[in-house]
């Protein structure tokens, strides 16, 4: 039998570092539903569904089906030039449940990042205009342009600029860090002046093409910005003939217990990207957007080779059916209630666990250090750690959050089963039974 530590040594020679951010030492061999397998046949409850990429589970059977017939048809005919029968289809699908009035039309891309490139691209082709405005603790993507727009890594600025010029970031409404006794009220009040202060100093409204937005942040912390926020920041947008774009790469399709995060705003969006879970994990990705902005790029502004090929649209059409045939936002919601009210419970016997936010099954818990409260990275990674040893995979966004973004089709028997993990790990850690790996400091973001 190949182990783990055989197929992990025998790679290192050839994978760069960027290439991987680490946490565990396994190999991935097979998946079902909400259970990961390593190639040593060791089982996981899977608690991060491939970053949010695996909404429908792993190998469900309507798009394995729908992959292993698309694919016995033609693989790859590339959509730059000729159209195919899948790809037609979803495009007219994705429009239809978008979350925009009016005609609507899509573009494809093969990751959530080109696809945040693509709203960069579609919003100085429409408005004429160079500056692009975004969040600090964003995550877009790895590309230059999604990656100049993000803020959440040094790591993703080091040694690779000058990055794209023109993006002003401002500073991302987090209700967890509000002052002690202010208000929501005063908290979206001193935020909004923030995010104006740039346009009072140096930064010319007339001059800025979009303002790209996670409504609630994925690898920023699983984060709700104030709904009133939002509000005032689209309708500044709108007032000054600056487009609203929004990333629900992460956090779309049925994770927050709606279809679309911003569905939990009342706002309708001019740009969208879309990735990740739109079929099921295979590299595609879209920018869906009003018409009139997304006729406003002559091809080849915006396509791919192999962008919107035939094995992967008939995916994301069997995507599309499972997670509506199956009611997964519904689900997520349901589901999501659970997870509130367990890790509402562990809050109160333990100190160290400090703000955490559930949105569907999709959550951001804090630990800190009992006292100062500050955050504890060092418990955090104890915490992922022995998780992965009594069976589940749960990671760590910035330096102390747990990631909680279990696959949507997870039992509530495998949900329990998570929640017993969870609680066994924290009241070891509550002991100080808990101890570091030896690999620590190459472990996270």
């Amino acid at each position: 039998m190949t182990t783990n530590k055989e197929l992990l040594a025998a790679e290192a020679g050839a994978l760069a570092k960027t290439a991987r951010i680490k946490y565990f030492d396994i190999v991935i061999d097979s998946g079902k539903g909400a259970l990961l397998k390593d190639v040593e046949g060791h089982t996981y409850l899977d608690l991060l569904a491939s970053a949010s990429s695996t909404n429908t589970g792993h190998a469900h059977p309507k798009v394995v089906a729908a992959i292993q017939q698309q694919a016995a048809k033609i693989i790859q005919y590339t959509p730059a030039y000729f159209a195919n029968s899948p790809a037609a289809e979803l495009a007219q699908k994705l429009a239809d449940i978008a979350p925009i009035s009016g005609p609507v039309k899509v573009a494809w891309g093969n990751s959530g990042s080109d696809a945040n490139d693509g709203i960069i691209k579609f919003a100085r082709a429409f408005t004429g205009r160079q500056y692009l405005v975004s969040f600090m603790g964003a995550y877009h993507g790895s590309t230059y342009g999604s990656l100049s727009t993000s803020a959440v890594s040094l790591n993703m600025a080091r040694k690779i600029g000058p990055l794209l010029s023109g993006v002003v970031k401002v500073p991302y409404p987090d209700p967890w860090h509000r002052l002690p006794d202010e208000s929501e009220t005063a908290f979206v009040d001193r935020m909004f002046a923030a995010f104006l202060e740039p346009f009072k100093t140096y930064l010319p409204a007339e001059e800025t093409a979009v303002i790209m937005m996670e409504p609630i942040q994925g690898d920023g912390g699983i984060v709700k910005a104030p709904s009133e926020f939002v509000k005032r920041v689209v309708d500044f947008a709108h007032q000054h003939g600056i487009l609203f774009a929004v990333d629900e790469v992460n956090q779309g399709l049925g994770r927050t217990g709606k279809m679309w995060s911003i569905q939990h705003f009342g706002i309708e969006p001019d740009l969208m990207s879309v990735g990740k879970s739109i079929a099921s994990g295979l590299p595609l990705s879209a920018v869906v957007g009003r018409a009139e902005v997304m006729d406003s790029l002559p091809a080849p502004g915006h396509l791919f080779t192999t962008s919107g090929n035939p094995v992967t649209t008939a995916a994301a059409l069997a995507t599309l059916d499972v997670i509506q045939e199956e009611n997964l936002p519904e689900r997520s919601a349901r589901l999501g209630k659970l997870a509130a009210d367990f890790f509402a419970e562990q809050a109160e016997k333990h100190a160290f666990i400090g703000n955490w936010r559930m949105y569907g099954l999709d959550g951001g818990i804090d630990i800190v250090d009992p006292q100062t409260k500050a955050a504890d990275p060092v418990a955090t990674t104890k915490l992922i750690y022995r998780i992965f040893q009594l069976g589940a995979i749960m990671i760590s966004l910035k330096e102390n959050i747990l990631r909680f973004q279990p696959p949507l089709v997870i039992t509530e028997k495998q949900l329990q089963q998570a929640f017993a993990i969870l609680a066994q790990a924290f009241a070891e850690l509550e002991m100080g039974k808990l101890v570091l790996p030896e690999n620590a400091a190459q472990i996270g973001w």
